[in-house]
């Protein structure tokens, strides 16, 4: 690499990956079917022990379609401004928690993003990740 511009990264200790946890209200939940990947960017809250994931039912299931294939998840939470990046990965099974009321929805989740659909054809069901492999790296 004698061109190619870099930035070194090491790995995060616990402090801070719980620090990025706690803040973050987006990830991106990859899954996957065999030979075949999806991921898709989902509402996150973080409880201290495990990420909550606000996923919408609103026509299109094929990420319940992957879901339900999918062994182990992996949810990815990152930041980047200019040289200064970090990320945090985590491996884990999913599991379907029984869905809140709308007011704990709203106190875990930032507002809903429609597009193309109706409100009241929306639903949503909120799945837990329980870690079980962490890794977090950040730029030095």
């Amino acid at each position: 690499m004698e061109h190619a511009e870099y930035v070194y990264t090491t790995g995060m200790d616990e402090s801070a990956v719980e620090r990025h946890l706690r803040d973050a209200d987006h990830c991106v939940l990859s899954l996957a079917d065999g030979g075949d990947a999806y991921a898709v960017p989902v509402s996150c809250h973080w409880d201290g022990e495990r990420v909550l994931l606000r996923l919408s039912e609103h026509g299109d299931e094929s990420k319940f379609d992957y879901l339900d294939a999918t062994e182990s998840a992996c949810v990815v939470f990152y930041g980047a401004d200019g040289d200064d990046s970090w990320s945090v990965l985590l491996r884990g099974d999913l599991v379907e928690r029984e869905t809140p009321d709308e007011a704990t929805l709203n106190e875990w989740f930032g507002p809903f993003r429609v597009f193309d659909e109706a409100v009241e054809d929306v639903s949503f069901r909120v799945f837990a990740l329980e870690p079980e492999a962490v890794t977090g790296r950040e730029t030095t």
